[in-house]
């Protein structure tokens, strides 16, 4: 192949300034050699590195419901994927030690009833001068007692998943009921159930995984050796994806297994495209510093001696001008050099290009 195009170059009469690398070409010859032309395109963004990552849930989002009692399950009500609102019922189940804090309670209720009236009853015999202030004190002293007893039960019912209307109720009703109706925590989607109807649990046993998928993390592993070439603000994208998230932390310590660094994306919204658990390949983007970032296709960069270069259309042909390549982007390349953005240059042709300007000594 590059015999071909030497004996195209030297057939169509193409010359080389080597002292000012200009390549003489005139436009017969440029459409001889299929040569295209196009411009620089100003370049904000520069891709860092390509990394992989798990789609995780932030923990303050994620809640795990589970029971303080012993039980039967008797009935769920939400499957894996469900979309569930806070409060609404996940589960009930049978306990008896739930019948013997409701007795409890009831009796805190009752006594604290009956502590009040006498309280009240002293209060204004005390009023009257008919009972001595001691007396009144003693009351008051047991009346207190009984109200510390009632609302300690009270909120034992409550950390045992009993609503405040449920507890309401109770003490109006003074009637025992030995079920106990799970509530969800939070408004989110159902993750995983960890309990079968019909089966027996233990105290604080897991019964469902709920999360809040309002925001999502990525967590990227970077390798040691590119630690500094991240920012905090960095966006990442997820390949195949159009879901972008920015980098929110950086970690300080590096996994002694892999000799890698944890960074962390922040996903907003619910995007449809990933999922909780799932391993991605992302791509690490970066606001470019430069003052002169452009864009180019890859095919419009030589590479020569481990040096890349573009070619820039002149009145007597090309410019062969040295770049920096800083990033790559699908089929584009990210360049810095000597450019202002105005320049015509090869798009396409510039292998050929390469091949007149190093000649038939060349050694690529």
């Amino acid at each position: 192949m590059r015999v071909i195009l030497l004996l195209l170059l030297s057939l169509v009469g193409v010359s080389v300034q080597a002292a000012d690398s200009v390549i003489q070409i005139n436009q017969p010859q440029i459409d001889s050699l299929g040569i295209k032309l196009g411009k620089p395109e100003q370049a904000s963004q520069v891709p860092v590195l390509y990394a992989p990552a798990k789609i995780v849930v932030p923990p303050t989002n994620e809640y795990v419901v589970s029971t303080t009692q012993a039980g039967l399950v008797n009935k769920l009500y939400a499957a894996v994927g469900d979309k569930v609102q806070k409060g609404q019922a996940l589960a009930e189940l049978h306990s008896q030690d739930l019948l013997a804090l409701q007795q409890q309670y009831l009796k805190a209720v009752n006594e604290l009833n009956l502590g009040q009236a006498v309280y009240n009853r002293d209060k204004k015999l005390l009023e009257e001068g008919v009972i001595s202030d001691k007396r009144s004190q003693e009351t008051r002293s047991q009346y207190q007692l009984y109200l510390t007893e009632a609302n300690e039960t009270r909120q034992l019912l409550e950390m045992a998943g009993m609503s405040k209307p449920e507890i309401q109720r109770l003490a109006k009703t003074q009637r025992l009921s030995s079920l106990l109706t799970l509530r969800a925590p939070l408004s989110g989607v159902v993750l995983e159930r960890m309990a079968s109807a019909g089966q027996r649990i233990d105290s604080l046993a897991p019964l469902y995984r709920i999360a809040d998928l309002s925001e999502l993390w990525l967590e990227i592993n970077i390798p040691q050796e590119r630690i500094g070439d991240i920012n905090v603000g960095d966006q990442v994208t997820i390949e195949n994806t159009d879901v972008t998230a920015h980098i929110s932390l950086l970690g300080q310590s590096v996994n002694p297994e892999n000799q890698t660094l944890l960074a962390r994306a922040v996903i907003k919204g619910i995007p449809a495209a990933v999922r909780v658990g799932q391993k991605v390949n992302t791509r690490i983007i970066h606001g470019s510093d430069k003052t002169a970032a452009f864009k180019v296709p890859n095919a419009a960069i030589a590479q020569h001696e481990g040096k890349a270069y573009i070619f820039i259309r002149t009145d007597q042909g090309f410019l062969v001008k040295p770049i920096t390549v800083i990033g790559k982007q699908d089929s584009d390349s990210i360049i810095t050099g000597e450019l202002t953005g105005a320049e015509d240059i090869a798009v396409t042709g510039a292998v050929a290009l390469k091949a007149n300007w190093l000649g038939l000594g060349g050694d690529e």
